[in-house]
């Protein structure tokens, strides 16, 4: 099975702790990289190696404004993730329901309580 660079770069991308939580932050909405080192409570120089990997992977765009740059996701090259997984949710939906049926056919037990010891004087 033959797969682009392109795919490869997105899978790479999100394989990063890091960089999924820049990519969660990023989700909330445009920001700058000041922003996102308070929130991830990471380094800048981190925080911007992290933002080059994603923006080589068109996860991000960047614009500048003054001294400042921000970001903000691009959340269209994540359907190419989600195409992936969507192969396997057949898979994964007929084991839920596997499990479904098990689990009603069951009896329904409640779990025995204690008896309470009463005090003898």
């Amino acid at each position: 099975m033959s797969k682009s660079t392109s795919d490869d770069n997105i899978f790479q991308a999100v394989a990063c702790p890091t960089r999924r939580a820049l990519l969660d932050a990023l989700a909330l909405g445009e920001t700058n990289v000041s922003e996102l080192v308070a929130l991830l409570e990471v380094t800048q120089s981190a925080v911007s190696q992290q933002l080059a990997i994603l923006k080589g992977a068109s996860l991000v765009d960047e614009r500048t404004e003054g001294r400042f740059r921000y970001y903000r996701l691009r959340a269209q090259p994540l359907a190419e993730i989600d195409a992936w997984i969507g192969r396997y949710r057949a898979h994964i939906e007929q084991q839920l329901d596997a499990l479904g049926r098990v689990l009603d056919a069951m009896p329904d037990e409640r779990p025995k309580r204690p008896r309470k010891r009463g005090r003898s004087l």
